[in-house]
């Protein structure tokens, strides 16, 4: 299987994350990538979707940079989740979910309140 072939559900990805200045060759057995992310969230969602391929240290290269430092991400609310949880995927702790709650006081007024479909920021770390 073609090395691009192979990494094709992570090229899919860099397209609906919106990977700018993208540049990808595949030249001496390996797939250079490199762009730009608005956030680090969305650098390491490419970084983990990398990592899902055997093999992945021989054949890639990367230099995936995000262009924000103030802002983590931005995390869109599905249902069944909470500040806490949200925190712990994002800030690797559960407890820091107010970091959360006062990155968004813009559209919360309760960190026990948020809504299915609210897009929040997650703050820097």
């Amino acid at each position: 299987m073609a090395l691009m072939e192979k990494y094709g559900d992570t090229f899919k990805l860099a397209n609906q994350i919106g990977l700018k200045n993208p540049d990808v060759k595949e030249e001496g057995g390996k797939i250079r990538i490199s762009g730009q992310t608005e956030y680090q969230a969305d650098a390491n969602r490419l970084w983990d979707s990398i990592k899902t391929h055997a093999g992945w240290e021989n054949e890639i290269v990367a230099d995936i940079q995000a262009q924000r430092k103030d802002v983590f991400g931005v995390h869109t609310v599905a249902s069944g989740e909470t500040l806490s949880k949200i925190a712990k995927t994002y800030l690797g702790d559960g407890s820091r979910y107010m970091e959360i709650f006062n990155a968004n006081k813009d559209q919360l007024s309760d960190p026990d309140k948020i809504k299915v479909g609210q897009k929040l920021t997650i703050p820097g770390h």
